[in-house]
């Protein structure tokens, strides 16, 4: 099928767009449905709104909900509100709303729906690049395309998502700066053995571009939820180990002193520096208003910093004030939810978030079943391909320790960095919607396994045969499965019945 190079081009590019299509299909079909602020739209919706037009995130009245969704979108104050995220992400969601208007859903939803589809597409090309395979990259793409957990995040106005699409974007400059910094490194070491010099601790490297990409992404992470900081704190760590090594199999000969004394510095002033300055941009509005949230706390008796610090600017002594505040009522959340889900129970799927449910009597709203009719949204994943992808993970854990390879390191690290960290907060109110932030990597095992299934070319026909209609027949029932749940991920309207049959488990009711 692939004996020409035209063909080979075509399914070069055709495949990643094809899979790419599908994901905009899924994502923006009927994005405007529910025609109501869902979960928690009712806070990022509306604080993107005053955004666009105070600056900083406004106050509402109580109540302001169905007027929200009736259209009635100006009842905000200029009073600022107190806020728990960063406004990165609010401000992505403004631009839909400047673009269709705050009165049309679809505005208040499709920055989400444009990042989660650029989400499949970059991952088939980080897929690509991790397995040299475009078959596997498309599976990859495909699965991450049809999966309920990834196709309500994109249709619901919540901030995970861009967190998602960041951090992936921060992954993907890792990898590529990972294969260019050990050929910066040869030639480095090349040109000291041709002038006869010793290596002793090797070079500091500092044309490393990707790594500033990778600090600015991790900062627009972090700019939008402060989870993203973690992948900053993994990757940074994951390079330094990576150049330790690349260091030792080159023939330096103090090769850790070297990591941690020459490449650590510029590691961390590459990376570091534009991660803040990415940071500290996204509150601009909040620096260039005076009606924020606790924007002149500084200037009210007794609040200012004494002694050596006194000189610093107001508004940094408030800005940091409010970071302190917003740190201690995050990590202190332990209001009771009854869809919050503890972190170790992610993998298993117990708990997935229900955003929207309303009911309809027959009769009412173009219903007609007996019994009545809902209209329901859950953020469940596709439970058989996240449990084929749990498993992947468990199966990587041990492949890493037996044989060492590169490419399942570097994948696991994406779910150290994504999902390791909740598990400190078990405690807290947490929610298995967060969990799209490492669903890109677990699909990218989950991928990995389907090539060691498939095999080499070289492998006897049996047992190429074999894997193909296994991972054919997986295929099949994924699409099958992702059929079945589709009208229960994108709110339309079916009978109680029906929507009952989607509790498979009590913890998904």
């Amino acid at each position: 099928m692939l004996g020409t190079p035209a063909r080979r081009r075509a399914w070069h590019w055709g495949a990643p767009v094809a899979v790419t299509l599908i994901a905009a299909i899924l994502r923006l079909w009927q994005l405007g449905r529910p025609r109501a602020l869902v979960f928690d739209e009712t806070f990022y919706v509306k604080d993107a709104w005053t955004l666009l037009h105070l600056g900083y995130e406004g106050t509402w009245p109580a109540g302001a909900d169905p007027l929200f969704n009736a259209g009635k979108v100006n009842g905000y104050s200029s009073a600022g509100s107190y806020v728990a995220h960063p406004p990165l992400g609010k401000w992505l969601i403004s631009f839909g709303l400047r673009a269709f208007g705050a009165e049309n859903p679809v505005g208040w939803r499709i920055s989400t729906a444009i990042a989660g589809i650029l989400a499949v597409f970059i991952l088939v090309l980080i897929a690509r690049a991790l397995t040299k395979s475009t078959l596997l990259a498309t599976i990859a793409g495909f699965l991450f395309a049809i999966d309920g957990h990834a196709i309500v995040m994109s249709r619901t106005a919540l901030l995970d998502n861009f967190v998602m699409l960041f951090t992936l974007l921060g992954f993907w400059a890792i990898l590529l700066d990972r294969a260019q910094s050990a050929s910066r490194l040869d030639r480095w070491i090349a040109r000291r053995v041709d002038a006869g010099r010793t290596i002793d601790w090797g070079p500091s490297l500092f044309a490393r571009p990707w790594l500033v990409v990778a600090g600015i992404l991790f900062g627009a992470a972090t700019a939008t939820k402060w989870s993203g900081l973690y992948f900053l704190a993994a990757f940074a760590l994951y390079t330094l180990f990576v150049d330790a090594f690349a260091r030792r199999r080159a023939g330096v000969q103090f090769w850790a002193s070297g990591t941690v004394f020459k490449q650590a510095p510029a590691t961390f002033l590459l990376m570091v520096p534009v991660f803040f300055a990415t940071y500290l941009s996204a509150w601009s509005g909040w620096f260039v208003t005076k009606g924020g949230y606790y924007r002149d706390w500084a200037d009210l008796p007794g609040n200012a910093w004494k002694g050596t610090f006194s000189w610093v600017p107001h508004s940094i002594q408030s800005f940091v004030y409010y970071q302190q505040s917003v740190y201690n009522f995050n990590v202190g959340e332990h209001t009771p939810h009854s869809y919050q889900a503890n972190p170790f129970t992610w993998l298993f799927l117990f708990r997935p978030t229900a955003f929207y449910y309303a009911g309809i009597a027959q009769g009412v709203d173009g219903c007609t079943t007996v019994g009545g009719c809902a209209q329901y949204v859950t953020s469940i994943a596709n439970p058989i391909l996240w449990w084929a992808a749990a498993a992947a993970l468990f199966y990587l854990v041990y492949r890493l320790l037996r044989y060492r390879e590169w490419q399942v390191g570097l994948i696991l690290m994406g779910i150290v960095a994504g999902y390791l960290p909740w598990l400190l907060y078990s405690g807290r109110t947490i929610f298995q919607f967060y969990a799209i932030v490492f669903e890109p990597y677990m699909i990218l095992g989950l991928v990995v396994v389907m090539g060691l299934i498939l095999g080499e070319r070289t492998d006897p026909a049996w047992r190429r045969q074999g894997g193909i209609r296994l991972v054919a027949a997986f295929l099949v029932l994924v699409v099958l499965v992702s059929g079945f749940f589709y009208p229960v991920w994108t709110g339309a309207q079916i009978p109680v019945w029906f929507a009952q049959l989607h509790y498979w488990f009590p913890g998904w009711r």
